[in-house]
């Protein structure tokens, strides 16, 4: 029985939906307007000649090794 009126409730609110009147489209009006190109662009690229170098350290009192390895003096944890 609950099927049924939920069957009938669903039929009734989609052709009541369908049913209404729907506004009608409202065309607007285009406007052209014509747009001149006279701009000229120059591209003018520099050639850098640089080298850049990576370094690698392999040395243990290097500076970028040692703040990689940093360590607090209260690193250790306390005996309770």
């Amino acid at each position: 029985m609950k099927a049924i009126l939920t069957f009938i409730a669903v039929i009734f609110f989609t052709t009541t939906a369908f049913a209404q009147n729907s506004t009608k489209e409202v065309k607007v009006e285009t406007i052209t307007v014509s747009i001149e190109m006279n701009v000229t662009v120059q591209v003018a690229k520099e050639i850098k000649t640089e080298t850049e170098v990576a370094r690698l350290y392999m040395f243990k009192n290097s500076r970028v090794k040692k703040a990689l390895a940093f360590k607090t003096k209260r690193n250790k944890s306390k005996m309770a």
